[in-house]
């Protein structure tokens, strides 16, 4: 089947996104039709023409909005800042939504009851070298984002610990000293004998509708993007 004529539009197919997706949708009067079962990845929205729905993880809507394959995608402002270099250039964001919303921050240990600033933590780097013969690590699943925010802030003597699984756990374990992570209430960063640093925002997210430069786009793409925004606004 040539979908060369459809609005391609990517959506969340599971996670805090999902959830705050379907709410949105069901509040909206948004129907998906043309699903085989709830395990289907595909469909069309009832009532506008000329659009294929694919379901697919936050993490891959970002990297088929940078490619192009894709159309228009709902994903939050982190992955994309993350994944997508020079992102400006590549996406356009459409419309913002009211779910998702997540802070990402730099959490050190409790006991830290000196380091408040990121003034302090460049102060421990340096510390933790002299001390250790090795930088400070920092475990996240934001490479890209803590090294531009740490560069910004001054702090230089760390190096990255890549994060795949529970981030907010590496320092208990003895994976890193401190971690940057997304957080929606800091209830888990609590948890863990963790607080966030006084001037440590890396970013504020939120879900939003992201629209591909990089894809083909003509006329009847555009109507059916400005029919489906009106159709969630």
């Amino acid at each position: 089947m040539n979908y060369n004529n459809e609005l391609r539009i990517a959506l969340p197919s599971k996670g805090r996104l999902r959830e705050g997706m379907d709410q949105l949708f069901l509040e909206k009067g948004v129907i998906f039709k043309n699903l085989i079962s709830d395990r289907e990845y595909i469909g069309s929205i009832e009532e506008i023409n000329n659009v294929l729905v694919y379901f697919l993880s936050a993490k891959e809507i970002t990297n088929r909005l940078e490619e192009g394959s894709i159309h228009v995608g709902l994903t939050g402002d982190d992955l994309v800042q993350e994944k997508i270099y020079n992102y400006e250039k590549r996406i356009s964001k459409e419309t913002k939504l009211n779910f998702g919303k997540a802070k990402l921050v730099v959490a050190v240990p409790n006991l830290w009851i000196d380091v408040v600033t990121m003034a302090d933590l460049e102060e421990v780097c340096n510390i933790h070298r002299n001390k250790f013969s090795r930088r400070l690590r920092v475990a996240t699943k934001y490479k890209n984002l803590t090294n531009q925010f740490f560069s910004k802030c001054g702090v230089v003597d760390y190096r990255t610990i890549e994060s795949h699984g529970s981030t907010e756990s590496a320092p208990f374990n003895g994976f890193s000293e401190i971690i940057t992570d997304i957080t929606s209430t800091g209830e888990t960063l609590r948890a863990n004998s963790l607080r966030v640093l006084e001037d440590g925002l890396i970013l504020e997210s939120s879900a939003n509708i992201f629209k591909s430069l990089t894809a083909d786009w003509d006329q009847s793409h555009n109507e059916s993007l400005k029919n489906f925004l009106t159709k969630i606004a």
